[in-house]
């Protein structure tokens, strides 16, 4: 792999789950040929990440953003689509081949109190992947890490178990479990969002430092655009599955085009009582991914919405300039695209409105 080459990419994945069927539910299915209904929780998706970038998805809970990194993990198989991994796609590979990935693709979970083992201590919790992976080490290592994740003096640390620690010591552990074995991705699933404000800031600039320090990429995700934007160099706005926009950080927060973007930035708590602004103007629930609304699938939320939407918006760049993708016709010529077919899926192409 050039340096130049992506880490990890993401072409039109889908992940969906089927319903477990009620005995009303399975005796339609025999006798009309109804098949059982799926939940779409990752749907038609396309993610590249670059090395050493981090990479944030933003959404409301139920979006399906843990279930994308599970399955960019592996920890669920994909129902369609590629993964990608330096070049190599995940559905080819070997016994070996996700052993190495493994250790190259790390994770560190939104839970640092179920995340860790209570029987291990804080010495054998690091070590753990270590031996997994056959790779030599000396205690002087363990020590090493924790010192760069902020756990100092080592020596205090080190024999402890996790219900000596306190949460953001515990996530601390985790995250240097994470990278003791150099991977080249990081999948954070929410890593500070269980953990009072004062210890979510030191962890998110601990995430901002050893992503420099380390040259790893990152993936991650939560449901706090604030944090996101502190960590990320990009940003993947998903709602119901779908990715709806994405673009640079900066851009996204100066600039947002879709009409739930817009909603999550004017949502962002501002610390000052006599600061005015416009007001979010969506209400309601998210939809059910199991009945997917026909078109856009933010349609019944939006304070937007058009006649058009009732078709599925496609992926388009309303910059010409490549910087940025919108999933809404609030950027369509609807004259030029009067009477054209739904997107078919699959097809994921950004496309300059004319």
């Amino acid at each position: 792999m050039s340096a130049t080459d992506p880490v990890l990419e993401l072409e039109s994945v889908d992940k969906h789950f089927q319903t477990t069927s009620s005995f009303v539910e399975s005796v339609k299915e025999r006798i009309f040929g109804e098949g059982p209904k799926l939940v779409r929780a990752v749907d038609d998706l396309d993610m590249t990440l670059e090395q050493n970038q981090v990479q944030g998805v933003i959404g409301e809970s139920g979006c399906g953003k843990t279930t994308l990194l599970r399955t960019v993990m592996g920890l669920y198989d994909p129902t369609d689509g590629d993964i990608r991994f330096q070049g190599k796609s995940t559905s080819e590979f070997g016994k070996a081949d996700w052993k190495e990935f493994r250790r190259k693709v790390q994770i560190v979970f939104q839970d640092p109190f179920n995340s860790l083992d209570p029987k291990f201590s804080v010495r054998r919790t690091i070590a753990e992947p270590l031996e997994i992976h056959d790779i030599d080490y000396e205690r002087s290592d363990i020590e090493e890490m924790l010192e760069k994740v902020g756990l100092t003096p080592a020596s205090q640390y080190i024999q402890q178990f996790p219900n000596q620690l306190s949460g953001g010591e515990k996530q601390r552990v985790a995250i240097a479990r994470a990278l003791i074995t150099d991977p080249e991705v990081i999948l954070a699933d929410e890593p500070s969002s269980m953990l009072d404000v004062s210890t979510q800031a030191s962890i998110l600039n601990l995430l901002n430092d050893l992503t420099s320090e380390f040259g790893v990429s990152m993936i991650y995700i939560s449901h706090d655009l604030s944090t996101v934007s502190y960590v990320c160099d990009e940003i993947n706005v998903m709602y119901l599955g779908r990715i709806v926009e994405k673009a640079e950080t900066r851009e996204l927060l100066s600039d947002p085009k879709h009409p739930y973007t817009k909603a999550l930035i004017q949502s962002i708590p501002i610390p000052d009582p006599h600061h005015k602004r416009e007001r979010a103007t969506i209400g309601g629930e998210p939809g059910d991914p199991i009945d997917m609304p026909e078109g856009c699938r933010f349609k019944t939320r939006c304070p937007e919405r058009m006649d058009v939407c009732d078709r599925k918006p496609r992926d388009v760049d309303p910059d010409g300039d490549g910087e940025r993708t919108v999933a809404c016709h609030l950027y369509y010529d609807h004259e030029a695209t009067a009477g054209q077919a739904d997107e078919p899926a699959g097809e994921h192409t950004p496309e300059t409105p004319t």
